[in-house]
């Protein structure tokens, strides 16, 4: 009976130890196979080029490679269904930017709740928007284009890559800052969208530098201004449309990791600490430089920097689209 009642006494401190021992074992063994990331968004867009950009520095500080795998499709609430629906077993992870944000009021019927459905990793990085013409566009400056949009009202047309995109979102803010109504034109990517721009079958695009500064620097488009609240690195001789009289006009790209509900803590944390080094690896730098992007404060790069953001831009986004009436089923 003492060795029964030992027994027993010993029990429930034994099973905390092998629980808490299984733990630590999972932490170090994880990953001890490839990882997916999640881009919403097509091969070769400006979310894919970030992903890409970073997958190969990532992989190398956790060991394991790091798949790109791009699940196209509604603006991206294709991806972020999939992912908020994964095994939370720290192998899936999602990659997306503003389009997180901008879903609640998008959507009538979204499959998700960004706020509730998911684990958060980092913010990533940032990424300025560009408003663009096509080459041949009478008006030269940015004051000469809101006069001839006043008296071209919707002749003038507006690509965007697709609804809630962030070329329709910043294409929203621009109508609704210059007062005119503009004839939006989707396309099925920001890809379509410059293509179309370029071959002069539309006149405006308000999209990332990330797609941009090539076709700016080889002075394949007109180029008006960033829409950021300082001027760009990669573009310093650019003035933003607030210096040119466009007052309350910024519109930033920015990119956040995430997880689904439940991913255990050790490769969230992991996968963080993968995504700072990644950051700071020199050709991850000069890479996002040449291309507009720009390193995000520290007190961004944790899970709960993202998060709050995250609310921030819904917050932000929601009154806009609401007013602008644009919503999908």
């Amino acid at each position: 009976m003492v060795l029964n009642l030992r027994r027993r006494l010993l029990a429930p401190g034994l099973a905390g130890l092998a629980l808490a021992a299984a733990s630590t074992a999972w932490g170090q063994a994880w990953p001890t196979r490839p990882i997916t990331l999640v881009v919403p968004f097509a091969a070769g867009g400006p979310t894919d080029i970030v992903a890409r950009s970073l997958s190969v520095p990532m992989g190398k500080a956790l060991g394991q490679t790091v798949i790109i795998e791009n699940k196209v499709g509604a603006g991206g609430t294709v991806a972020a269904t999939m992912v908020s629906r994964a095994n939370p077993d720290g192998y899936t992870f999602l990659i997306h930017h503003n389009g997180m944000a901008t879903a609640p009021a998008l959507y009538r019927k979204l499959p998700y709740n960004p706020l509730t459905d998911f684990e958060y990793v980092s913010q990533v990085i940032d990424v300025p928007m560009t408003l663009l013409a096509r080459k041949d566009l009478p008006a030269k400056t940015l004051p000469e284009l809101l006069v001839y949009l006043k008296a071209q009202g919707d002749k003038v047309n507006l690509a965007h890559a697709g609804l809630g995109a962030v070329s329709h979102l910043c294409g929203m803010v621009f109508r609704q800052a210059v007062g005119v109504d503009l004839t939006t034109v989707p396309y099925s990517g920001t890809g379509p969208a410059m293509a179309a721009l370029l071959g002069g079958q539309v006149d405006l695009l308000c999209d990332q530098t990330t797609q941009t500064v090539p076709q700016i620097k080889a002075g394949a488009v007109r180029f008006y201004g960033v829409t950021t609240a300082q001027r760009i690195k990669a573009l310093p001789d650019a003035p933003t449309l607030a210096e040119q009289g466009l007052k309350g006009f910024e519109v930033m790209v920015w990119h956040g990791v995430y997880a689904p509900k439940g991913t255990p803590r050790e490769a969230l944390d992991k996968m963080n600490a993968a995504l700072r080094t990644a950051l700071k690896d020199p050709n991850v730098v000069a890479r996002m430089a040449d291309l507009g992007a720009e390193q995000v404060p520290e007190s961004k790069l944790t899970p709960e920097g993202l998060r709050t953001w995250l609310k921030q831009e819904i917050d932000r986004w929601g009154p806009v689209i609401r007013s602008a009436g644009v919503y999908a089923d």
